[in-house]
């Protein structure tokens, strides 16, 4: 397993595109992904002892702190989850253990590798999925005779203190005819060719539905996948339902199962716990709700108790998953908060020290809302641009409106709650909010957003500051 191989003068240019700002932030996170890389390559025996230099973000809400940890994790393709520490609670109590997130940790690694997996059978699965699908399309034309079946008695099955009685699917034994391979590849062509586009097919899908159980224990409340548990039953594993598709959806449902088969699972599960041990980045939101001040004693479970819990795991221990036994030494933390009341120096000495690398990020002023506004890919403008294009209209931003919504912004932000750039979608929320209403029912193909239509839509909400609070 390798890690994206870029330098940190690559990634803070990567995470550039999408986020304003925060040069600090960016090079700091850019400096921890490159060390991860030279950390493979460094000898055996000094390997294991490089831990990662976690990160602490200190910085008001809606400056790119989140943004920043999940830019990069998609960047290294590593495992990636965003938990707030205020959720956590201290062993005992009720409420999530701080295992938790590890166990989540490993449910991202497993789809991301699973999805790389699959990618890499599709062509064989097109291909197995074409053929089945011929066969029913024939075996619909020439349904085979069907012999009489006897009655299906029901078995009661033991489990464990548990019994159930459980009626077995009836199975039919049925000749199944016999196709040539002219004939299966005459459909398969009519099927790419979309001839049986209108045509139906009835076939047996595996239920997906996953139930869940939140179980209260000694280690605090956890969801089960009750599909999971009841797979182990008799008489519950691999159930499936009948449905009835047509051919474009069918192909894709086939197309699915066949490529699930082709992949090994238990290969996907270890590059998965491998990936987590050595690639996993867990964003820890909020740290400044779990701080408090040691000066005024007293008993304080909801907070320095989940940082006594923390600690174990930010500084390594072994996590018991599903699909096996996690080693979180090597795992990247990036812990974030306002810090607005307390202080880092207000959490606890030994997770003070776990976190060696201290980043303030800055508050978001009006040219910065202006860049944000325009230069990222997946700018706010942008967004709504193709938004209105859907609806046959060219919306067009002159710079003039765009330095007004960011003093807007910025007014906004300054009158009420710092938001910092989520004022943004406030903003442009309540200045195309006509538009968007009535865009299905306009004539003109061109919209032009100049100051003065910026003026004129929000003027009259700030200048009333009951509904300016409500609104913007």
């Amino acid at each position: 397993m390798t890690l994206g191989n870029f330098t940190p003068r690559e990634t803070v240019g990567e995470l550039d595109r999408y986020i304003i700002g925060q040069q600090k932030a960016k090079r700091a996170v850019a400096i921890a992904l490159r060390n991860r890389w030279r950390r493979q390559h460094v000898t055996n025996d000094l390997r294991d002892e490089i831990a990662p230099r976690n990160i602490i973000m200190i910085g008001p809400t809606g400056v790119g702190k989140t943004e920043i940890a999940r830019r990069l994790a998609k960047l290294a393709r590593a495992p990636f989850v965003k938990v707030e520490a205020s959720k956590f609670t201290e062993v005992g109590y009720v409420g999530r253990d701080v295992e938790s997130m590890i166990r989540d940790l490993v449910e991202n690694a497993i789809q991301i590798c699973e999805r790389e997996a699959l990618e890499g059978v599709q062509t064989r699965a097109q291909d197995n999925a074409e053929e089945r699908l011929a066969k029913m399309v024939l075996m619909a034309q020439k349904p085979p005779v069907q012999s009489p079946q006897p009655e299906v008695q029901p078995q009661t099955h033991q489990f464990g203190p548990l019994s159930f009685q459980i009626t077995p699917q009836q199975t039919t034994q049925q000749a199944q005819p016999f196709f040539s391979d002219s004939e299966i590849n005459d459909v398969r062509q009519r099927i790419r060719n979309g001839e049986l586009d209108d045509t139906e097919v009835e076939l047996d899908v595996t239920d997906t539905n996953n139930p869940f159980m939140t179980i209260f224990g000694a280690q605090g409340t956890e969801e089960v996948n009750l599909q999971d548990m009841m797979s182990q039953m008799p008489g519950f594993k691999g159930r499936t339902k009948r449905r009835r598709l047509e051919v474009p959806e069918a192909i894709e449902v086939l197309k699915q199962e066949e490529a699930k088969k082709l992949i090994d699972h238990d290969a996907v599960q270890r590059d998965a716990v491998k990936r987590t041990e050595q690639a996993g980045i867990v964003f820890l939101d909020e740290i400044d709700k779990v701080s408090s001040d040691r000066r005024l004693g007293g008993p304080d479970v909801s907070r320095e108790g989940v940082q006594r819990d923390l600690l174990p795991i930010v500084e390594g221990s072994t996590v018991s998953t599903k699909y096996g036994p996690v080693k979180t030494d090597h795992i990247l933390f990036i812990a974030a908060g306002a810090f607005h009341v307390s202080k880092v120096a207000d959490l606890i000495p030994e997770l003070q020290g776990r976190f060696p690398i201290r980043v303030e990020l800055d508050s978001l002023e009006k040219d910065d809302f202006v860049k944000i506004l325009v230069e990222p890919r997946n700018a706010l403008t942008k967004q709504y641009q193709a938004l209105m294009a859907t609806e046959g209209i060219e919306l067009v931003f002159e710079p003039d409106a765009i330095e007004a919504l960011a003093g807007y912004a910025a007014e906004a932000n300054r009158r009420a709650e710092n938001i910092g750039a989520r004022r943004l979608y406030t903003i442009m929320e309540a200045l195309l909010e006509e538009l968007s209403y009535h865009a299905s029912e306009r004539a003109e193909s061109k919209v032009v957003v100049d100051v003065d239509y910026v003026k004129s839509t929000l003027d009259r909400i700030l200048a009333d500051e009951d509904l300016a609070k409500y609104i913007l």
